[in-house]
């Protein structure tokens, strides 16, 4: 009865045992994927950031150039 009994709670030991790794191993993925998904939302907004950067100095090109031509063809004009 005593060797059945050390058994059954040994049975036991090992359930939780795996029961408790199992959960860790799950706790580690998910922390895992959080872990991924922040770097891909940081790595998205900094690509959003100097994708808006790019834009607004091109901007700033073309109305320097339109400004250029305009002030070129009032000098043109003048001549």
């Amino acid at each position: 009865v005593a060797a059945a009994r050390e058994e059954r709670r040994i049975e036991r030991e090992r359930v939780k045992n795996e029961e408790r790794e199992r959960l860790q191993a799950e706790a580690a993925e998910r922390e895992a994927a959080l872990t991924a998904a922040a770097r891909a939302e940081a790595e998205a907004r900094e690509a959003a950031d100097k994708n808006r950067i790019s834009r607004v100095i091109e901007d700033e090109a073309a109305r320097k150039a339109e400004r250029d031509r305009r002030y070129a063809n009032r000098k043109a004009r003048q001549a």
